[in-house]
């Protein structure tokens, strides 16, 4: 979703991750932005400088509301966080590049819960990328992390990348390839 006035000015200075190379740059006060993507709860934004993501949690900073990312989801008799819980987080994470989410991307390989012995959960998550050198990967896999671990019941959660089996476009889902164009 984009907003209807996308060219802002932001409020105050806050730190952004540049695209496609995954840096991390402190935009500074007063800054021109255009906003481009807002999925996920993350901005994907234009400035002088280039290509940025900002965390919603910075949507002040824009214009917009801050993004609370609090999950109300119920665990599982054993105290274990509910699956569809942590598949609905993983379906926050975007590409800043790609308006689908990582998930209908066809970008999460596994994910599996173990129980820790500390008596919470470690959530396990296998992942790949469109492309071996986006530089964005360790962004989205720490965001993947983010979301995952905002889930009750998820003490720990581990987010890695692989490229075992190299990813295609056949992996898309249906819906994701509707939202790109590709039915």
């Amino acid at each position: 979703m984009i907003p209807k006035n996308r060219d802002r000015v932001l409020s105050r200075e806050v730190t952004a991750t540049q695209i496609p190379s995954g840096e991390k740059s402190l935009l500074p006060t007063g800054t021109r932005i255009q906003i481009h993507q807002t999925l996920g709860g993350s901005y994907t934004v234009q400035t002088d400088h280039g290509l940025f993501r900002i965390d919603g949690k910075d949507g002040d900073a824009l214009g917009e509301e801050a993004s609370d990312h609090s999950v109300e989801a119920a665990t599982l008799a054993d105290g274990a966080p509910n699956p569809e819980a942590l598949w609905d987080q993983l379906r926050k994470v975007y590409d800043p590049e790609i308006p689908v989410n990582i998930v209908d991307l066809g970008l999460v390989y596994s994910m599996d819960v173990e129980k820790t012995p500390e008596a919470s959960f470690k959530v396990n998550v296998a992942m790949t990328l469109t492309a071996p050198g986006c530089g964005m990967g360790p962004a989205i896999a720490e965001d993947a992390k983010g979301k995952i671990l905002l889930v009750p019941g998820v003490g720990d959660a581990d987010v890695r990348i692989t490229w075992d089996p190299p990813w295609n476009q056949s992996m898309i889902s249906e819906e994701g390839k509707m939202k790109l164009g590709l039915v």
